[in-house]
């Protein structure tokens, strides 16, 4: 089921350049469903069904947005720096998981308590250079003991839990929702071509995975698999982000407002008319706002015609993202399908 891989794959904890324990479960996922499973200098894992001499590269990146320690202070209390785009707020006493030498230790993201605030501090709210991770350490030497030291990743402490209506909740949904879909494509991928399901790294601090294996493999066209805004929730509108959970997978035309992803009109009829005769319900979207490893991707070498296929995700970066796992399984039964049909690029 989509919803117990997603649930493996939420709660398992890789942030930029630590994709490690995710990389192990997408491994033992594929075993025995593809051609060959290799990882790159980069670390992206790259999964190859073999076909004829056309080359489709799907990618999902599997690291989630997180934290590195930076520096330790003589009472034990450890500043940290971010790897990924954090709204503060959502960070301020959030309890965290320090991933040291020793394995495991828990902690929480402290600051000037509101008690203790004046007025003008009280608007302007905790910023992140002003907080702090307490592991209840009173100092430098029991930090070390901990295992912990300056480098060391750290990631939230949230765990994946079911609402209702087939919606559920958890941290790095974005992407670990492009993650399941891509790892259900492959398992039961039937095509003539030969397909590259990409794991990359790193996306978050700048598609970095992305860039480097697209290069290597030189695909003739690309789908990234991630997430995307819906605007069906109070706080947002549907002229602002006029996709809807429940509704579909997303095929993305723009993003970033064209300064990311402009797609491929060609891959994008391919993907609708795909759609319409198989009677799978999509949704499209004009973004202004983040971008995917389709960026990288379709700026390869000469160029690849690429697009984005995303389950909309409320409140993604964030540790309470909400998804419909419908859509999940909606967009695995278009990749199935469009991949046994060449695109006319």
């Amino acid at each position: 089921m989509v919803k117990e891989l997603l649930r493996k794959l939420s709660n398992a904890h890789g942030i930029s350049g630590s994709e490690g324990s995710v990389f192990a479960i997408i491994k033992k996922e594929l075993k025995g469903c593809v051609d060959e499973i290799h990882e790159d200098t980069m670390g992206n894992l790259i999964a190859i069904k073999r076909g004829n001499k056309f080359k489709i590269m799907l990618a999902a990146h599997m690291d989630e947005i997180g934290l590195m320690v930076k520096y330790i202070d003589e009472k034990g209390f450890i500043r940290f720096v971010t790897l990924g785009a954090w709204y503060a707020p959502t960070l301020y006493n959030q309890r965290v998981i320090l991933h040291g030498t020793k394995g495991r230790c828990f902690g929480v993201i402290g600051g000037k308590p509101p008690h203790m605030m004046d007025d003008e501090e009280r608007k302007k709210g905790v910023k992140i250079d002003d907080m702090f991770i307490d592991v209840g350490a009173s100092t430098k030497e029991e930090i070390a003991k901990l295992g912990i030291e300056i480098g060391t990743p750290i990631s939230i402490d949230r765990e994946f839990t079911e609402l209702s209506n087939n919606r559920v909740t958890g941290k790095a949904f974005d992407n670990r929702a492009g993650v399941a879909l891509l790892i259900k494509t492959m398992q039961k991928l039937e095509s003539p071509f030969t397909i590259y399901g990409v794991f990359t790294v790193q996306e978050e601090v700048g598609l970095k995975g992305a860039r480097t294996s697209a290069f290597i493999i030189d695909p003739d066209c690309a789908i990234a698999t991630d997430v995307t805004i819906p605007g069906d929730h109070p706080g947002i509108e549907m002229k602002d982000a006029a996709v809807e959970m429940g509704k579909g997978p997303v095929i993305t035309l723009v993003d970033s407002s064209g300064r990311g992803l402009i797609a491929s009109k060609k891959v994008v009829k391919w993907l609708k008319d795909i759609a319409d005769s198989n009677g799978i319900q999509i949704q499209v979207e004009v973004g202004t706002g983040g971008t995917t490893d389709a960026t990288a991707i379709h700026l390869n070498k000469g160029g690849v015609p690429s697009t984005t296929i995303s389950p909309p995700t409320r409140y993604i970066h964030s540790p309470v993202e909400v998804l419909d796992t419908r859509d999940i399984e909606a967009g695995v039964e278009l990749l199935l399908a469009a991949l046994k049909v060449k695109p006319v690029l």
